[in-house]
């Protein structure tokens, strides 16, 4: 058995053309997904980047592992206790320690992830890694070569795993300068127009059209395909032509390790999986280049699996899963028993058989840029803020994802109803989750109890002074009630 699983950083699905993207963005990974099957309604548990893969490699939601921030008491998995053996539970139950332990398989990463973020446990159940050197700060020319070195000396053997992570749709946008630009003459999606960009200038929190970096509208020279801030269409075509040229760039570092199976004779019948940790918000809730809140937009993540002799039958899946349904949905399908430890479900009768399975609802969060959590159910999305990240957020949202994919629409006053819905499903995955935890405490609260989300923590006072500083006053007072402490340091 071989394995190969693409971790693309940052790759929202609706930019990829097998997800109907009207750009031609992804002609390599639109390939494995016509031989494949793709998922319509996979999204990250947990929100943004080390709290996602820490749910992917263990099968846990962050509120069972306490990892739901950057930073802090929360950005570390709980210890086991007393109940520890020699060796840990991950040893055995993380994604690559099940392949490797049940299945003999040699696991092996290439990524530069733990480094990134002091994620030790990310390297659990890996029998080999390559730390490609500039924490996250790469592009494909510096992850291939060694994938390449890697296949041309292994691919040929049996039974491995690679797990290889790329970059490119992760910001700074950093395609080389000598890519070019592919969709310079291609059209910008309609859904955002002049009007929508000055509403967007108006808002306030970081992120916005007036401040791309986070907290203030500097140009880094370094990388020309970001825009500081985005007052007029000719921004934002920098920015969207930016992300998409990231996308178009890694997957042609893709292709090339695809060519590399090929030439070894393996391509068709390796596995290869294709998913990423979050997507991006380019310009929904008046977010821009950044993954910054428990919606869909955020949560949502595409997620490929060709298989060959399983999924010849191709085809679309609309049901909920989990990014942490992967493991239970491997173990099933090589015949391995399900773990204590996994939160996951299987959906591995629809990769064999082309049945529908999944989840009734999902719940997402969101703790390093806002703590949120959030219901996906229906054709709806519901959002409960807790700590709004200097948005100025209402406590509860909701939007028609189907409707308005793009969330310009905020519902949740007019269906008063559905909110109640969301806010009981919500209640009650909590409650699973707190009658089977190791210990009452709920990481979410112990993220806000140390000041909450880490990304925007103690930078009120001087966010102020800078909103002053753009026509963005009036958002002085409603931030200073709403976070009293965090403005005069207390």
């Amino acid at each position: 058995m071989r394995i190969l699983y693409l971790d693309l950083d940052t790759l929202r699905p609706d930019h990829l053309g097998c997800y109907g993207y009207h750009r031609n963005t992804s002609p390599n990974i639109d390939q494995l997904a016509a031989a494949g099957m793709r998922f319509e309604n996979y999204y990250c548990s947990d929100a943004p980047c080390l709290p996602s893969r820490t749910a992917l490699m263990s099968g846990r939601f962050g509120i069972h592992t306490g990892v739901v921030n950057h930073a802090g008491t929360c950005a570390d998995m709980r210890l086991e206790g007393s109940g520890r053996g020699l060796a840990s539970t991950l040893f055995f139950e993380s994604l690559p320690g099940m392949l490797k332990e049940d299945l003999g398989l040699k696991t092996v990463c290439i990524s530069p992830f733990a480094m990134r973020h002091s994620s030790w446990t990310f390297y659990a159940g890996f029998s080999e890694t390559h730390d490609t050197g500039k924490y996250g700060n790469e592009s494909g020319e510096d992850v291939t070569p060694t994938a390449l070195k890697w296949i041309k000396d292994n691919a040929g053997n049996d039974n491995w795993y690679l797990h290889v992570n790329y970059w490119d749709a992760h910001t700074p946008y950093r395609a080389p300068e000598e890519f070019g630009n592919p969709f310079a003459n291609e059209p910008l999606p309609n859904w955002i127009d002049e009007a929508t960009i000055k509403q967007h200038n108006q808002m306030v929190g970081p992120h916005r059209a007036p401040g791309l970096s986070g907290f203030s509208d500097k140009e880094n020279p370094k990388y020309p395909r970001q825009p500081a801030a985005i007052r007029n269409m000719d921004d934002l075509r920098r920015n969207f032509d930016g992300y998409d040229c990231g996308i178009r760039y890694m997957d042609g570092e893709i292709g090339k390790l695809l060519s590399a199976l090929k030439a070894q004779g393996v391509l068709d019948d390796t596995v290869i999986i294709i998913s990423a940790d979050h997507g991006e918000n380019m310009g929904e809730l008046g977010i821009y280049g950044e993954h910054a809140t428990a919606d869909n937009i955020t949560c949502r993540i595409p997620m490929i699996i060709r298989w060959p002799g399983k999924t010849d039958h191709g085809g679309v899946d609309d049901a909920f899963h989990y990014n942490l349904d992967l493991i239970p949905t491997l173990a099933e399908m090589f015949e391995v028993e399900h773990k204590p430890s996994w939160d996951g479900q299987s959906f591995a009768a629809t990769l064999d058989k082309g049945e529908t399975c999944g989840h009734d609802y999902l719940v997402v969060s969101q703790c390093t840029h806002v703590t949120q959590r959030g219901v996906r159910f229906g054709d709806w999305h519901y959002i409960r803020t807790y700590h709004d990240g200097y948005y100025l957020f209402p406590k509860d949202m909701l939007f028609n994802v189907k409707n308005d994919p793009h969330e310009q629409h905020d519902l949740a006053d007019t269906h008063p109803e559905l909110v109640k819905e969301a806010v009981y499903k919500l209640m009650e995955w909590h409650d699973q989750m707190m009658a089977s935890m190791p210990e009452d405490a709920d990481p979410l609260w112990t993220n806000l109890k140390e000041g909450g989300p880490i990304y925007p923590r103690g930078k009120l006072a001087a966010y102020c002074e800078y909103l002053a500083k753009t026509d963005r006053a009036w958002a002085i007072p409603e931030l200073k009630k709403r976070h009293p402490a965090e403005f005069d340091g207390s």
